[in-house]
């Protein structure tokens, strides 16, 4: 299959202008397969050869202007065509090829009671899958879809849909839409519906979790009509599209996709075990991501995928910004879940050598494969912390007016970064331009130190920067009161790099913390004394903002060789305890187990770690004994079932169905605690298959899968290895699901011989299933717990002789990357 080139979408869109895509689905055909046929009106602003792209199973047919095509012609993916100029009508009939991999039109059995669910996942090259298409975003045309679905089914588009007499399902005409935006969902849909602002929201998901979206869905529309309102408070543009359903789909490979009118989220979001404040949070949090594309993305459109940035650093910048702003009686700190997780993606993306610009050269991405590359921590997190240093540059009433002024002058249409910049500047008198050069256009990371001059009462503050960025940052300075709290003199506004010090009036501050309130992206570095007061009073400090920034200084210095392990667990014993703010304890306590325990650590030092990380968890155990704070007690019980090393305590609360004190055991805490016992030797496949039988949800299926993987025995690892590399029935979840119980730091000699297997395997398994599963075996089937020089030695030799898809490649260049990180850590 031939991937599409920058230059020859340009040439294409010289020479095409399309207006119509009248698409037509039958999904009643059976389990495998379905017809489609696509009729497309376009005009040949001059005689020229093209081509539409497909991906059929079979091309029935193919008429230009009434006159038969030779289908023998598709070659790959692209069917030639010779244009006259003027005006001209293409039509294709084929039988195309249901997913497993949450690509195109993905298939999905519900095991819970036997319905089916399809929906189209489209972005990129996709939409192939499904029909015929002039397949880049700068070609917009209208859409109209009718779909043939089995009796009893919904079937949901872009824009409002309503069956016909003849029992087809037909949607309303969209505005001009890129190709990768058209989706449909069909499926026998559970459904709250609910009209806001004039127009009919909905949200849907499959009947075996009704009961579950039901229990949310005030909760979920609340968000929704609040974000909505909100975002018609901050832009010029009203909402473009005749509908807003949000369908939750089970097997998406994403988050959320931004489909126009019909956003698709993975059903994990509909919880149906307990969930913590943070995780309702993250799920209101792409609630209003994927609505900030409805503007930006969706009504203006990159024209090509160099970039991608302006949609999603926008859209992640907005979503946790409009939550904080609308949702802040649900979700009160929203920028400290950022902080400690999104903006940690950011900045260990942006220290690999796969690192690139938010807004790389346009040479950088001269086709389709290199672009999807980009979908990572720099185009989201690194991307939106760089607006939200940009907002505090300008100014938040400077950057919607320029927002604004680009919304206007390309809706419907596409645009690029030149265009973006050229906006902003018309709403402001500083030199954007100037600014998107050194931030947009360079990598790494800045790192900001302290440093303190003077005596007495008088000192000057100024700051090192090892980088080249231009930064305005918050300086807290805090002073220890008499009972030892840290507290706030003042919070002094500088911009880095300096024309002179900053002259302090006082005694010298305890601790001086820039970046304070994390305005900026920047590895951060303390001058002595404030280390000393980070380290020893970093509970004291009264803003989890500053706890959040703190925080993520102290896991930058143990990535960087500066903060011994051992180091860092102990602030965690001696501070984590005492902390309120749930996503911090979350988020230290997953870089503890999952970084430090698991590969930071030697082998004999992993069990005083996984002893310290309980420890802490039986400390806030302790401390929610009083059902206070559910969500610090269900962190505490899954990193004890997680860091569990022998297997008597998680085995009696799986025997009586309850930690405890509470909480009882739900379905996500009984699988998570069976998952511990296999790998600890502690259960066997009959107990796996009586849980599967009290569980038999797709969830359920995974967590059986993930079990059987993690047995320690060489029969359970070769079935394991079977289904993931030897055949190609597990579908991107099942696959997922068993590729994480395989490997186990506890079961590191069991596993040994399939190291060196794993990148053939892989890279095999990219060939054939394509870049979904790639990314998937890279992430999830790397042996990352194999922490040695043999294995770093074998990955480079393999990287370097083996011809993988970029996907795959990609990854295995990231995993090899955090290996290296790793050995140098253990080696200090």
């Amino acid at each position: 299959m031939s991937v599409l080139t920058r230059d020859e979408a340009q040439t294409r869109a010289q020479l095409l202008d399309v207006q119509h895509y009248r698409v037509d689905l039958d999904l009643t055909t059976g389990d495998e397969t379905f017809e489609s046929t696509s009729l497309i009106r376009f005009t040949a602003r001059a005689a020229g050869d093209t081509f539409v792209e497909l991906k059929p199973e079979t091309l029935h047919s193919a008429h230009l202007d009434d006159e038969p095509l030779d289908v023998s012609g598709l070659d790959g993916n692209r069917l030639p065509l010779h244009l006259g100029e003027g005006e001209h009508v293409l039509r294709i009939s084929t039988t195309m090829r249901y997913s497993r991999t949450g690509e195109g039109m993905h298939r999905f059995a519900d095991p819970s009671d036997g319905e089916s669910y399809v929906y189209t996942q489209l972005f990129m090259e996709d939409v192939q899958r499904v029909f015929a298409a002039f397949d880049q975003p700068d070609l917009k045309a209208v859409f109209e879809l009718t779909v043939t679905a089995p009796e009893g089914w919904t079937v949901l588009a872009n824009g409002i849909t309503r069956q016909e007499p003849d029992g087809r399902w037909r949607s309303a005409a969209t505005p001009p839409l890129s190709t990768y935006f058209v989706c449909v969902a069909a499926g026998p849909w559970h459904s709250v519906r609910t009209e806001h602002a004039g127009l009919p929201f909905g949200i849907h998901c499959r009947r075996s979790l009704a009961p579950h979206l039901d229990a949310d869905a005030d909760e979920i529309l609340a968000v929704t009509k609040a974000c909505y309102d909100r975002f018609h408070e901050k832009f010029d543009e009203p909402y473009p599209f005749d509908s807003y359903d949000q369908a939750f789909v089970p097997e998406f490979n994403a988050g959320a996709m931004e489909n126009p009118g019909l956003v698709t989220f993975r059903d994990e979001f509909v919880f149906r075990s307990a969930v913590t404040v943070t995780e309702r949070q993250t799920r209101a949090m792409v609630i209003a991501h994927e609505m900030a594309h409805m503007w930006f993305g969706d009504l203006v459109t990159l024209r090509w995928w160099d970039d991608i940035w302006l949609n999603e650093s926008f859209a992640e910048y907005m979503g946790y910004q409009t939550v904080n702003e609308a949702c802040s009686d649900l979700f009160p700190d929203t920028w400290v879940d950022f902080g400690v997780t999104r903006k940690a993606w950011g900045y260990e993306a942006d220290q690999r050598p796969s690192t690139h610009p938010v807004a790389p050269d346009p040479e950088a991405v001269p086709d389709t494969a290199s672009a999807l590359l980009n979908f990572d921590g720099i185009s989201y997190a690194k991307g939106a912390s760089a607006l939200r240093q940009l907002v505090t540059w300008l100014g938040e009433k400077d950057f919607l007016a320029g927002i604004n002024i680009h919304f206007k002058r390309h809706k419907f249409g596409n645009a690029t970064l030149a265009d973006f910049i050229d906006n902003l500047a018309a709403a402001t008198d500083r030199d954007v331009h100037a600014w998107a050069e050194q931030w947009l256009r360079t990598t790494g990371v800045d790192t900001l130190t302290p440093a303190l001059t003077g005596e007495g009462l008088h000192w000057r503050l100024t700051v090192d920067r090892d980088g080249s960025r231009p930064h305005r940052v918050a300086a807290g300075l805090y002073d220890r009161d008499p009972s030892g709290d840290l507290v706030l003199r003042e919070r002094r506004e500088l911009d880095v790099p300096q024309t002179e010090p900053a002259e302090l009036t006082g005694p010298r501050p305890a601790l001086v913390v820039l970046n304070d309130q994390d305005l900026t992206y920047a590895k951060l570095r303390f001058d002595e004394a404030s280390a000393e007061s980070a380290l020893r009073g970093l509970s004291r400090i009264p803003d989890a903002l500053t706890r959040a920034v703190i925080w993520n200084a102290l896991r930058d210095m143990v990535r960087d060789g500066d903060l011994a392990p051992a180091d860092y667990l102990a602030v965690a014993l001696a501070h984590l305890t005492e902390e309120t703010e749930l996503a911090l304890v979350q988020g230290v306590l997953g870089f503890a187990r999952t970084q430090i325990a698991d590969r930071y650590v030697t082998e004999e030092e992993r069990p005083a770690a996984l002893s310290t990380i309980r420890q802490i968890a039986r400390a806030l155990l302790r401390r929610t004994e009083d059902g206070e704070a559910p969500g610090l007690r269900l962190t505490a019980v899954r990193a004890l079932i997680d860091s569990a090393t022998t297997p008597d305590q998680i085995a009696s609360w799986l025997d009586e169905g309850t930690v405890h004190g509470g909480p009882e055991l739900d379905p996500e805490l009984r699988w998570r605690i069976l998952a511990r016992l296999a790998v600890l030797g502690a259960t066997d496949e009959p107990t796996i298959a009586a849980e599967l039988e009290r569980d038999p949800s797709a969830t359920g299926q995974e967590g059986a899968a993930r079990c059987r993987a993690g047995l320690p025995t060489p029969e359970a690892k070769a079935a394991a290895w079977s289904a993931l590399f030897d055949t190609d029935d597990l579908s991107n979840y099942l696959f997922t699901a068993t590729a994480q119980g395989f490997w186990q730091p506890e079961q590191a000699e069991l596993v040994r011989a399939y190291v060196p297997r794993f990148y053939p395997a892989a890279t095999a398994l990219g060939a054939r299933r394509g870049a979904a599963m790639a990314e998937a075996a890279g992430r999830y089937a790397f042996p990352s717990h194999a922490v040695d020089q043999d294995s770093l030695t074998l990955g480079e030799r393999h990287l370097a002789a083996d011809d993988m898809i970029p996907a795959l490649h990609r990854k295995l260049v990231d995993q090899l990357d955090d290996l290296r990180r790793a050995l140098a850590v253990r080696q200090g």
